[in-house]
């Protein structure tokens, strides 16, 4: 049994092509793709945000195994949630209460991680 998954981070891809750069990976086999969310303040890049995530939700039914590099993890899960996310990872140090985000991100239907 092959318990190993790829999750493709769509960092690296042509924003102007998204959905192609998406369909690649998803034609190539990868059934999850990796969101990375920074925001300029937790960490010092901005990605993209919930409604991005949205639009590309609108089109594609792959597994979001989504990152959150933010600051107030808490505060912006259930956008998320909302906007497609399967999963979130977050960072233990970027909230004052992980154990709330955790506790959050269950209770909206998602995984933690």
């Amino acid at each position: 049994m092959n318990n190993i998954i790829i999750s493709p981070s769509i960092l690296s891809a042509d924003f102007m092509n998204l959905d192609n750069e998406i369909n690649s990976v998803k034609n190539a086999g990868a059934k999850w793709i990796h969101i990375d969310v920074m925001d300029g303040h937790f960490v010092p890049n901005i990605s993209y945000g919930a409604p991005i995530m949205k639009c590309i939700r609108k089109r594609n039914d792959m597994f979001f195994d989504t990152h959150l590099m933010i600051s107030e993890p808490l505060r912006y899960a259930e956008d998320f949630v909302k906007a497609g996310a399967n999963r979130i990872t977050f960072h233990f140090e970027s909230d004052d209460e992980p154990m709330a985000v955790i506790e959050k991100i269950r209770s909206l239907g998602a995984s933690p991680a």
